[in-house]
């Protein structure tokens, strides 16, 4: 293995280990909990992100028809009264619906088992939020995943150049630049307009932690260009890249937009 396909190796899997990570510690990834009930044991995906003006729907991928259930919802935050529907079976899962909220609006939810002789409560002290957001389309959503990802590559390549002493770290220096432009300043406001109603969330307009982080790594790498067009300075390339990767670990949606059912108005941080 030559040394270029090393570097381009070790940069892609420490962008997909990023991606998962970031992904499955997010506060959009479904809830996992493994429940017992009816003498046996399931491992359910409890959803927190629904897209479009649908209601959400609850699927639990238990078989046993002898299993019922019940699913407990409000809107948050509110002091809204707990309400109460029956889960229905549909074959060998029991579904329920949680009613549609317009984008950034949430409903917090929590379930009832009932098998012969036993009842078991999911989540009941601590229930799972759910956030409502409009559709993004797929023309915005597929490029700007795949452009982020490729700016997350090219920035752990670019650290590595600079690891094994590469004057090419330079030319990739500018590459993440103006995929991270493209990406995060330009199809991540667009995204983000799609699902919630507002382009921008970041400061100076508000707290949303996407945005702000997607902000300090453009500024932080635009610095690295600056400063490296007429002297190699490749320290500040190798600063940015791992502040990159410390802010792309932070779970993705983390304090983002949020609708305050009493006000109508939305929220971040």
């Amino acid at each position: 293995m030559t040394r270029d396909v090393l570097l381009w190796v070790l940069a892609l899997a420490l962008t997909a280990a990023t991606a998962v990570y970031q992904r499955a510690t997010g506060p959009t990834y479904p809830k996992r909990v493994t429940v017992p009930v009816g003498g046996a044991e399931y491992r359910l995906a409890l959803p927190r992100s629904h897209g479009g003006p649908s209601d959400a729907r609850v699927v639990l991928e238990i078989p046993d028809a002898s299993v019922s259930g019940t699913i407990h919802f409000r809107r948050y935050p509110s002091a809204d009264a707990w309400s109460t529907e029956e889960l229905r079976r549909e074959g060998d899962v029991l579904a329920g619906r949680l009613p549609s909220q317009p984008p950034a609006g949430k409903i917090e939810y929590h379930l009832t088992l009932a098998a012969p002789g036993e009842t078991v409560s999911i989540h009941r002290e601590e229930p799972v939020r759910i956030r409502f957001k409009g559709v993004v389309p797929a023309a915005v959503l597929i490029p700007h995943v795949a452009v982020m990802f490729a700016a997350m590559l090219l920035s752990n390549l670019t650290g590595l150049l600079v690891f094994a002493r590469d004057a090419r770290y330079r030319r990739y220096t500018a590459a993440t630049f103006f995929l991270l432009l493209a990406g995060g300043m330009i199809l991540g406001p667009v995204m983000q307009y799609y699902a919630f109603g507002e382009l921008w969330t970041g400061v100076p307009f508000g707290q949303d932690l996407t945005d702000n982080k997607t902000l300090i790594a453009f500024l932080a790498w635009g610095a690295a260009l600056i400063a490296n067009r007429r002297k190699a300075r490749p320290y500040l390339s190798l600063a940015a890249c791992a502040l990159t990767l410390v802010i792309f670990l932070i779970p993705h949606s983390m304090f983002g937009s949020e609708l305050d059912p009493t006000t109508g108005r939305i929220k971040t941080g």
